[in-house]
């Protein structure tokens, strides 16, 4: 039996899943939750051989929780996501996810999918692979990157000196750097706009 974790803030579409992937007769859906942190927890109790995540959910998103669950936990994470962009896909491979599939995807692919990420394999949608392939290098140096991760995590910028360990200018300039780049009116918008380009 292949036992899943299912992870969506979106009740319809967490129990439609919940219902149609328990029809598979090798499936076994162990828990199912509706945010990230939960994710993660049901993960260290449940020890599931695949992970299946939205990417779009409160507290922790798919990314995010896919990070921290696999610093403990040896599963499979897909992710699934109505908004399937390259800059998404590249976020969840660097958090170490298997496999990525928008939510349009057929139900009976998505069985399949399961299987072969469970067999060890990985899953990347076609176009989103082609997509990524032709988005443009991220133009962020490896500071300006930290310090726009840090303002979409709500810091400020003397908290993110802090954190940093740099002076509070240094941060002004790496946040005026990067506005320049990504062509922003604001830190928060920049922030935004690389966390959508998969940069931070």
């Amino acid at each position: 039996m292949i036992r899943i974790l299912i992870a969506d803030d979106e009740e319809l579409i967490r129990g439609a899943l919940v219902a149609l992937l328990s029809l598979e007769r090798d499936f076994d859906v162990v828990a199912d939750v509706a945010d990230g942190v939960s994710a993660v927890t049901a993960a260290v109790v449940h020890q599931p051989d695949v992970a299946l995540l939205d990417l779009e959910m409160p507290e922790l998103d798919g990314a995010d929780a896919a990070r921290r669950m696999l610093r403990s936990v040896a599963t499979n994470v897909i992710i699934v996501t109505r908004h399937a962009r390259p800059g998404t896909l590249k976020r969840a491979l660097s958090a170490g996810a298997r496999g990525f599939v928008p939510k349009s995807t057929p139900a009976s692919e998505l069985a399949k999918i399961i299987r072969s990420v469970a067999a060890g394999g990985r899953y990347i949608d076609a176009s989103l692979a082609t997509a990524a392939l032709m988005e443009e290098e991220n133009p962020l140096t490896p500071r300006e990157a930290d310090v726009l991760r840090l303002t979409y995590d709500g810091q400020s910028t003397k908290q993110i000196a802090k954190q940093l360990h740099v002076a509070h200018g240094t941060v002004r300039n790496h946040i005026s750097s990067a506005l320049s780049k990504l062509h922003a009116e604001s830190r928060t918008a920049a922030s935004a706009i690389a966390r959508e380009r998969g940069w931070i």
